[in-house]
């Protein structure tokens, strides 16, 4: 059978267990619509979190990224583990002991205000849009290869699954399609490594054939002798300040995301919450030990196959005829002497392919059997539906519940609530579907806006919520709004080229740091404001100071006492 035909059974057999999932574990009430009853066991709570948080960008975008950017691509390694690690172990189980439903209502209560909550939630509702943003763009990347459509009809596709998912099973549904998810992304990304890595090294483990063969400094010397930056040098394409921003940004940012921390209210006590932790980051390092490895192999194997390669040649290899139609690869003989060639001179480089082609070509170009290209289409779509899942949920619990419920209208019903929640995520979904038909960078470049815009407004607010008893509603309204509008001003400005449709950016960068960073200056902002401010006003009542200490004492600790 053609790839085609594989990858249209296997995506198909995928889509219909997803389904099935959902429809059995469809829901009628906000319990299970916003946390799934709370009854998820910590393991499987564990694979949901890893494949909520394990997005497109994840499995798309960042072997991509590392394969263009070399040594300075392990921001992204660096940033995204390092900084689930950080929510594991410094926020995630005091948030579970609160026990409320959204990151909005965590700090509407703790700061005793509704204009607390509302930011939060439009907060949430920014961060949550950015986000799945990049998850539709995934979508379509797959799907117009696979299905052989148009990118726009490849969005639109995935726009309508992922409603469907967050529509009819919520929070509940969401957890047990993103466990089968992980199963089949994970299992695509493996399989696809230890392929390229026994064919190309002889070893079928791709982080020991890397480390113990000399293929990256085979793919260095190509790289050198086309004029290209060194692949194994540090600091090419970022600056140390920019390499130590973006770290940092991601970092808190991923400690930030409301829809990675909701998760941890659907298991049934604090014990379970750290457990799950310990489980999705075993969960998530299978796949991140593994990413540099085939970063390496599929730019090594696509160099090879066709730079400097004759044009009838390149031209006849059935997978480049493929990803041509996409418009996502490019060859053009410009000079006209018969080969393609790859250059680091925008004008004569007759090779451009998008980074986020990377893995999904990898099979293709490896030879690989159809039925591995297939997989890999499924794990990809699989990637970016569970995260976009997860997303719309946290967008449609800040609207339904932090603000239609606990503002607008206490009075509503269950049956009211749910309604306005899914509405919610059908306006959502045309507006990610749109950004994911004109994204503003490749898809992990727009995940790191996400993450700058989590760092610079939620983090601050939920770390001092729960260890500054002193922290105050108006530091936190002011903080949050601080770090939110400075560093959307900031993005926009630098990337003005791509959103507002400048000839040339308005803005280079600010202090030396690029879009994918500056939230951590958002993030100071947000900080200093939010201290200042604080300690200017009136303290929170005495009741909230006495909830923030128990919130950070251990069950079975005994009572907090005032020092």
């Amino acid at each position: 059978m053609s790839t085609e035909a594989w990858t249209l059974i296997i995506v198909g057999i995928t889509f219909a267990f997803y389904l099935y999932i959902g429809y059995m574990n469809r829901v009628r009430e906000t319990a299970g619509f916003y946390v799934a009853g709370r009854g998820v066991p910590a393991i499987a709570n564990g694979a949901a979190t890893a494949a909520d948080w394990m997005s497109g960008a994840s499995f798309v975008s960042m072997a991509g990224l590392i394969a263009f950017l070399g040594y300075d691509g392990a921001v992204y390694l660096m940033g995204w583990t390092g900084g689930y690690v950080l929510l594991a172990l410094l926020l995630a189980p005091y948030l579970r002991k609160y026990g409320k439903y959204t990151v909005p209502d965590f700090i509407g209560d703790r700061y005793y205000s509704n204009g607390a909550r509302s930011v939060a939630a439009i907060a949430t509702v920014f961060i949550s849009l950015t986000y799945v943003a990049g998850q539709m763009r995934a979508v379509g990347i797959v799907f117009s290869r696979f299905l052989q459509v148009n990118i726009v009809l490849g969005v639109i596709i995935g726009m309508a699954i992922v409603a469907f998912f967050a529509v009819l099973g919520g929070m509940k549904g969401i957890t047990w399609t993103q466990v089968a998810q992980y199963t089949i992304l994970i299992l695509a990304y493996l399989i696809t490594a230890w392929a390229i890595s026994a064919k190309l090294t002889g070893n079928p483990v791709p982080q020991l054939s890397l480390t113990f063969s000399d293929i990256a400094v085979r793919l260095n010397q190509i790289q050198t002798d086309l004029g290209l930056k060194e692949y194994l040098a540090p600091f090419q394409h970022f600056s140390q300040l920019n390499v130590l921003f973006i770290t940092l940004a991601l970092m808190i940012g991923t400690a930030g995301l409301p829809h990675v921390i909701i998760r941890f209210y659907t298991v049934p006590s604090v014990a379970d919450a750290r457990k799950s932790a310990g489980w999705a980051l075993l969960f998530i390092v299978i796949l991140y030990t593994t990413a540099p490895a085939l970063a390496v192999f599929a730019k090594y194997n696509i160099l090879h196959t066709i730079n400097d390669k004759p044009v009838e040649d390149v031209q006849n290899i059935g997978w480049v005829q493929s990803w041509m139609e996409t418009g996502l690869l490019k060859l053009e003989d410009k000079n006209g002497d018969g080969v393609f060639t790859m250059t680091s001179d925008k004008e004569s480089n007759e090779i451009v392919f998008d980074r986020d082609i990377i893995v999904l070509s990898t099979p293709e170009v490896a030879e690989l059997a159809p039925w591995v290209v297939g997989l890999v289409a499924a794990g990809g779509l699989a990637a970016a539906l569970s995260t976009a899942a997860g997303l719309l949920l946290a967008m449609s619990s800040a609207f339904s519940h932090d603000i239609y419920y606990r503002i607008l209208r206490p009075e509503a019903d269950e049956r009211q609530r749910l309604i306005v929640g899914r509405a919610t995520i059908f306006v959502a979904i045309l507006i990610a579907g749109y950004f994911g038909v004109h994204p503003p960078g490749f898809v992990g470049e727009v995940v790191a806006f996400a993450f700058g815009l989590a760092a610079a407004s939620l983090f601050p607010a939920i770390f001092l919520g729960i260890f500054d008893k002193r922290m105050n509603r108006e530091g936190a309204i002011a903080g949050i709004l601080t770090g939110l509008i400075f560093t959307i001003v900031m993005i926009v400005l630098i990337r003005s080229t791509k959103l507002l449709g400048t000839q040339e950016p308005l803005l280079d960068s600010f202090l030396g740091v690029n879009a994918q960073g500056v939230g951590v200056y958002g993030a100071i902002l947000n900080f200093i404001v939010s201290l200042v401010v604080s300690r200017l006003t009136a303290p929170p009542p005495e009741h909230i100071q006495h909830m923030v200490e128990e919130i950070r004492v251990p069950y079975g600790a005994g009572q907090a006492t005032a020092h």
